[in-house]
């Protein structure tokens, strides 16, 4: 594609991104100084429609772009815009406004991103059993009970109320917190191993304290098996004029219902960097007139998750991704705040 057909393509697919209505070789002559006629841009429209980079809508004189079309723009034309200074104190102000436990970092992420693209967001949080055991403490509650609490050093949180043994006192948990933190120091919730197990048991001697500290780690590991996944904007989709449509909207609709192939679709894409799926480039059919884009993203240099952009094919590429990239390398500063 020479550089003519280029700024044309760019032209027509920003025109259309902003106005969402199809695009006419006069109004490419008239909104962007490209130094031809409307005739030349006629011409060379036609040569990139038969190229596959343009759809004719019939009902207009207009082209729209084709997922051709808008996967070349996001390649090669897509101009790149950092997020200002202002964007980022916004953002930093929600999260110190809004944010009080762990989970609710990633639940106002994905409130953030559909807040600023105006799509529907999708946060994928890590489970809980791949991260690393941080610590266990006990807090009393009464006469015959405690809280546990367990933190990872992905900074996830879970509080279990357990019941004090016959005879035992708070002392006794706080002596059994400490063992088990030395015996579980640096391993993973799921790599914990019947003689590691077998070495907290030895430890605290107690055959009741071992059973009720082996029921708040197996209460944890049932806990943390799921991933967890945060929804954002689900309604900003019915804003927009491609999702006029009844059945087109309700495919969608009914997509986020299912969680597991919402899980499945973010999947595929882990460890992919950004990455952009458009149009029919998705498997799914109620996606293949949205586009996906993705981030994984990191926490001291370990996989954890991904967040996710899904709106039409007419998304604010460029929007999406100076927030996606930013709110990559940001997760990871917010999620340490909540260490202890």
């Amino acid at each position: 594609m020479d550089e003519r057909k280029q700024r044309i393509l760019q032209a027509i697919v920003q025109d259309y991104i902003e106005s969402a209505e199809p695009v006419g070789s006069r109004t490419i002559a008239r909104r962007h100084d490209l130094g031809v006629s409307p005739a030349t841009i006629r011409n060379e429209m036609a040569d990139l429609e038969m190229l596959g980079y343009l759809e004719h809508i019939h009902t207009s004189s207009g082209r729209i772009p084709s997922s051709k079309g808008y996967r070349f723009y996001v390649d090669d034309l897509l101009p790149s815009k950092p997020l200002d200074e202002e964007e980022k104190a916004l953002i930093d102000k929600w999260y110190m406004e809004r944010v009080r436990r762990i989970d609710e970092v990633f639940q106002e992420t994905a409130r953030i991103i559909s807040h600023v693209t105006k799509n529907v967001s999708l946060v994928l949080a890590p489970q809980m059993t791949q991260a690393a055991f941080r610590c266990l403490q006990f807090l009393p509650l009464d006469d015959r009970r405690a809280i546990a609490v367990l933190m990872t050093d992905a900074g996830f949180i879970e509080n279990k109320i357990v019941d004090m043994p016959d005879g035992a006192a708070f002392e006794d948990f706080q002596r059994m917190a400490l063992v088990i933190n030395g015996c579980l120091a640096g391993h993973t919730l799921d790599a914990i191993s019947p003689a590691v197990m077998k070495n907290i048991r030895e430890e605290i001697g107690d055959e009741s304290l071992f059973e009720a500290a082996q029921e708040v780690i197996h209460r944890s590991l049932d806990t943390g098996k799921h991933e967890r996944l945060y929804l954002g904007g689900t309604s900003e989709i019915l804003s927009q004029p491609e999702f006029h449509d009844v059945e087109k909207v309700k495919e969608i609709l009914l997509m986020f219902e299912e969680e597991q192939l919402l899980k499945d679709i973010l999947h595929a894409h882990l460890g992919e960097g950004l990455k952009v799926t458009i149009g029919k480039e998705n498997e799914v059919r109620g996606m293949q007139d949205c586009s996906l884009m993705t981030a994984t993203y990191h926490l001291d240099g370990e996989l954890l998750g991904t967040i996710a952009v899904l709106g039409p094919t007419r998304m604010e590429y460029g929007k999406a991704m100076t927030l996606l990239n930013y709110m990559n390398g940001h997760l990871a500063d917010v999620v340490k705040k909540f260490r202890w």
